[in-house]
């Protein structure tokens, strides 16, 4: 045993002398001593290239990435309030995932499309091979996704990114919450029903909607009426609207005893002040159906006592007839943005209910 111990001590100091030794001028001071700092030093710098390596490795297990765009009518809000900031976090916790929250302009100083400009051009530079490297996210693994006016610009970028050949980066999925899909009718039963439940009052939204388009604040009372889709409008009034017919995309259910309004008579100036009323950019929902087929697989979450509630289940019935697999998750005790009170001071039961059923959608498909 001793002569072992022996060997191994005589070889461990060749490989030592080995490893210190350089072959130096004669005339340089000390040698040996320099030669042995040189050792430490080396040894120091071999250290470090290993942990470098070790580390870069951890650093290229790539993971799950979102893309998230916060609500606020498109004039509210910021990714940086409390509540997103909490809910982005968790996220990013509880997916093991990069989530990356948009900051976007808002109205009055932007209107549409800027918003959904800001939007596409954010997706477009982080669905490239650049991007998610330096934050090691797996390109096969992306979902956009955002809530209210921020689940609008996810859906309107999902259906321009997937059509969009140049871009060689998809989203994997889209995951949209209570989300703003149209406005030619503010008298859907939703907005019938919800029409003064908090937190988004029906005029408040049309308010929003005027925001965003660049509308006078004075056309919210025609808007209300459905001036704008008046039964004398024309032929492209007439070929949106089917596609938001809710007699035939509701179920029955959420139909209840409600009727549809539509003047016989209305306003023929509105569809010119407010162009992008028929803006498949501002209202997804108006999308065709070869555009509708090209969009990944969706989750929709919707609430009861919600003026939104309809045409997220409109959105989604048009998203399975173009063969697309769709989730909707509705809660019959949800309002609108109950999702955000998962977090903060003002927690309610079903936004820690319909946060952790999200998060549990997009651990299983994304």
């Amino acid at each position: 045993m001793m002569r072992f111990f022996l060997i191994g001590a005589i070889l461990l100091s060749i490989a030592a002398a080995y490893y210190i030794y350089l072959p130096l001028p004669s005339t340089i001071s000390e040698p040996w001593k320099l030669m042995f700092m040189d050792a430490i030093l080396r040894g120091i710098m071999h250290v470090a290239q290993v942990f470098e390596s070790t580390s870069t490795g951890l650093k290229r297990q790539s993971k799950r990435g979102v893309v998230y765009f916060h609500g606020g009518g498109w004039t509210l809000g910021s990714g940086k309030m409390q509540t997103y900031f909490l809910q982005c976090r968790t996220m990013a916790e509880d997916l093991d995932a990069v989530v990356i929250s948009i900051e976007y302009r808002l109205a009055p100083e932007a209107r549409f499309p800027d918003q959904y400009n800001d939007a596409l051009q954010a997706s477009k530079r982080i669905l490239t091979a650049e991007v998610l490297a330096q934050y090691s996210i797996d390109p096969e693994r992306l979902a956009v996704s955002g809530d209210s006016a921020g689940a609008n610009l996810a859906a309107a970028v999902a259906q321009q990114m997937a059509l969009d050949s140049s871009a060689p980066i998809k989203y994997k999925v889209q995951a949209l919450l209570y989300p703003v899909l149209q406005a030619l009718d503010f008298n859907t039963p939703s907005y019938q029903q919800n029409g003064n439940i908090p937190i988004l009052h029906r005029p408040l939204m049309v308010r929003f909607w005027l925001e965003y388009l660049g509308g006078n604040p004075r056309l919210v009372s025609s808007l209300l009426a459905n001036n704008h889709t008046a039964l004398n409008q024309g032929h492209k009034i007439a070929a949106a609207k089917a596609k938001i017919n809710w007699t035939q995309l509701l179920p029955v259910a959420f139909q209840k005893n409600y009727k549809p309004l539509f003047p016989f008579q209305g306003d023929p100036k509105l569809l010119d002040e407010l162009p992008g009323l028929l803006d498949v950019r501002a209202s997804p929902l108006l999308a065709e159906k070869e555009a509708l087929k090209a969009v990944p697989p969706t989750y929709i979450m919707t609430c009861e006592h919600d003026v939104l509630r309809d045409e997220g289940q409109m959105y989604a019935r048009r998203l399975i007839e173009a063969g697309v697999a769709v989730t909707v998750d509705h809660y019959e005790d949800g309002f609108h943005g109950c999702l955000s009170f998962a977090f903060g001071p003002f927690r309610f039961s079903v936004g820690m209910r319909s946060f952790k059923n999200y998060i549990h959608w997009l651990t299983k498909n994304l």
